[in-house]
């Protein structure tokens, strides 16, 4: 699995990517983990937290928000609108199980 990233694992406040825990937000792509993301938590989420991963050329982005579904407002996700990205919005555990799917 060298290269690529897959969720291992998730529970109460973490996720588990390649076996190793995380308890922070982060993005996870096929070939790439991005451990510093600014957003640190649902209520905080801004567009300029979307604005850069716009431009990495996603189809779909799948937010996880935590234990519960959360919709993030419409202009906080238009960066991604505008690139013509489609955003799923699901719980964390079932953000963890899709992306392993797709």
């Amino acid at each position: 699995m060298t290269g690529q990233y897959a969720f291992t694992g998730y529970g109460p406040g973490y996720v588990a990517v390649n076996e190793k825990r995380h308890t922070q937000s982060l993005v996870v792509l096929p070939d790439r983990l991005i451990t510093d993301w600014a957003a640190r938590d649902f209520d905080s989420l801004a567009a300029a937290h979307f604005e850069p991963l716009a431009g990495l050329g996603l189809e779909i982005l799948l937010l996880g928000t935590g234990s519960r579904i959360r919709f993030p407002r419409p202009e906080v996700i238009r960066p991604l609108i505008e690139a013509g990205i489609g955003v799923e919005v699901m719980d964390v555990p079932a953000a963890c199980r899709t992306y392993n799917i797709l």
